[in-house]
């Protein structure tokens, strides 16, 4: 195992501590500054991202065999031993030797020298006792839950009131999982058959999904690396975004407005249903992210998309009524994608307040664009019923001119009109989607 790896996850792991950055960011940024190759580049992101994901659980075990005040740690040392403590108990194909000599080297490299001994004696203690090891107190409780799986302790407490321990335990254990990476071929250049020979050729794995055409799931790896991404032949998005879109029905020669468009995945898959024949008015509110879309776009030779600086909020009076559908991916609190964010588990509940009347704001301005006879997509990455469930029944209750619709998609089917995909039941991210039908006048 290469060390310039680990100094490269470690370096992640500040600037994610002290630059408040998003971790993706974070190690993409620390990979091309070491030019770590894809095999050194897959440990560095794999050790950041999961100490990220188990934070809570790293610092109960360091905590507990430190000796003195735990909370003495110089911040780089804390992130070192989590790195340690990480490889230890919740990897199995890194020797504990191995383990415990690179993060001791790593203290070294690090310049703290003076603090190699401490980091070797409690890395071997921690691997020695291993199969021992005092158990984190209140198992069955939320405290439990918040702490083994390193996740907010009111989002454990909502969760088990809601859902029961089970179920929650699952969700909280498949957010700290490698999600792997989803891709869809795009099939205005490529037919999926075709793109997955590349694959073949190139010996990379890959999972097909029924009834998800062109949907596949890789184990991760470098985006720019896969076959055909210069050429266009797929694009990066989670299989339940797919889905939701797809539930939404574009077809050839549509209008539509996908109204928080950024960075286009949406856009994208509405523009494969719809065989690059219609419109589609892909928005956002900063003007900045706007190019991103129009050069994903480019690249994946769509040529019916447009983009426009726009507030979902605002509903131009030219644009009422003028849209068969309308996609309206709210700004929300991304808690179903706690395993690719896991910095998001820092939230606490009172900065979430805002959401709810923001969302409703948005679905208010983007219902007004729907013909008569047309759809509303309504879809979060969040699992917070607030957000979901409950936002689509407050809707409903002040807007007679919709009705849920229920849809089928792949093998799922949505009576209701509403479905919520979770990562331990579906394989997906944390996603939710409402299909809504404007009654036709």
């Amino acid at each position: 195992m290469s060390s310039s790896a680990r100094e490269a996850a470690l370096e992640a792991l500040g600037r994610c501590r002290k630059d408040g950055a998003w971790s993706a960011a974070a190690i993409d940024g620390v990979i091309k500054k070491h030019g770590l190759d894809e095999r050194e580049g897959a440990l560095a992101s794999r050790l950041c991202l999961g100490v990220l994901q188990n934070l809570d659980y790293c610092d109960y075990y360091v905590n507990l065999y430190i000796r003195g005040s735990p909370s003495a740690l110089e911040p780089k040392l804390r992130d070192i031993l989590r790195l340690g403590v990480y490889q230890l108990l919740l990897t199995d194909k890194i020797p504990d030797r191995a383990a415990v000599n690179e993060t001791v080297a790593l203290c070294k490299a690090s310049g703290l020298d003076r603090a190699s001994g401490l980091t070797n004696a409690v890395l071997r203690r921690i691997a020695r006792e291993r199969d021992a090891l005092p158990e984190i107190p209140g198992e069955g409780s939320a405290f439990y839950l918040s702490r083994r799986y390193s996740h907010p302790l009111w989002l454990a407490e909502q969760l088990l009131e809601e859902k029961g321990y089970a179920f929650t335990e699952a969700f909280f254990a498949a957010n700290n999982r490698p999600s792997g990476l989803c891709i869809q071929v795009n099939t205005l250049k490529v037919t999926e058959g075709d793109y997955t020979r590349a694959l073949d050729r190139a010996g990379i794995p890959y999972e097909r999904f029924a009834g998800v055409p062109g949907c596949l799931r890789l184990a991760g790896g470098s985006v720019s690396r896969l076959p055909g991404y210069e050429e266009g032949l797929f694009y990066v998005q989670d299989r339940a975004a797919r889905m939701a879109v797809l539930a939404a029905g574009p077809r050839s020669g549509m209008r539509v407005l996908d109204a928080c468009a950024a960075p286009g995945g949406k856009s994208f898959a509405a523009a494969l249903a719809m065989e690059n024949r219609g419109e589609i008015l892909a928005c956002d509110l900063h003007e900045k992210k706007l190019g991103l879309i129009s050069a994903g776009a480019e690249r994946l030779g769509i040529g019916i998309i447009r983009t426009a600086q726009q507030d979902a909020r605002e509903a131009r009076a030219e644009a009422l009524g003028l849209f068969d559908l309308v996609i309206c991916d709210v700004p929300c609190s991304g808690f179903g994608v706690l395993g690719k964010r896991p910095e998001i588990r820092r939230k606490r509940e009172e900065d979430l307040a805002p959401l709810p009347a923001l969302q409703a704001e948005i679905l208010d301005s983007c219902a007004r664009l729907v013909r008569p006879g047309g759809v509303l997509l309504y879809a979060t990455c969040t699992v917070l019923r607030r957000e979901n469930e409950e936002q689509i029944r407050r809707f409903l209750g002040r807007n007679g001119l919709f009705a849920p619709e229920a849809f089928a998609v792949g093998e799922l089917r949505a009576e209701e009109g509403m479905l919520c995909f979770w990562p331990h039941i579906h394989g997906t991210d944390g996603f939710f989607a409402a299909k809504l039908r404007r009654r036709a006048e």
